[in-house]
C-alpha cells in the first residue's frame, strides 16, 4: 500500500486548507485511515479518524474546525482545516490502518502564518 499525501501549502492565520490522501491497492474502503501531524521538536499526533463505517475522531484541539471524510471509489482521504492558527504548523501524514498494520505517506507541510 502507497499513500500520496497532497494539499499542504502556506495559509494566513484564519484560513483553509483542503489535504487529501490517495491509497494505491485495492484494501482503502476496508481500512481506517487518519491523519496525523507532527510539529518541529514534537512527538506525531492524531489529528482525525475514520473507519470503514465512516465513525470519525478528532483531537480536542481540532474540533469544530476540521474535517475528514473519505472516497471509497477514489480511495482517498480528505481532511478539510479551517479557521488555521499558527500552532497548526505542521507536516501532516496520511494513514492506513488494515488487519492491524499501519501504512505511512509522507508527509505534506502546512504552514500557517500570523
Amino acid at each position: 500500500v502507497q499513500l500520496q499525501a497532497s494539499g499542504g501549502g502556506l495559509v494566513q492565520a484564519g484560513g483553509s486548507l483542503r489535504l487529501s490522501c490517495v491509497a494505491s491497492g485495492s484494501i482503502f474502503r476496508f481500512s481506517a485511515v487518519g491523519w496525523h501531524c507532527q510539529a518541529p521538536g514534537k512527538q506525531r499526533e492524531l489529528v482525525a479518524s475514520i473507519d470503514s463505517a465512516s465513525t470519525t475522531n478528532y483531537a480536542d484541539s481540532v474540533k469544530g474546525r476540521v474535517t475528514i471524510s473519505r472516497d471509497n471509489a477514489k480511495s482517498t482521504v480528505y481532511l478539510q482545516m479551517n479557521s488555521l492558527k499558527p500552532e497548526d504548523t505542521a507536516v501532516y501524514y496520511c494513514s492506513l490502518n488494515y488487519r492491524g498494520k499501519t501504512y505511512w505517506g509522507k508527509g505534506t507541510l502546512v504552514t500557517v502564518s500570523s
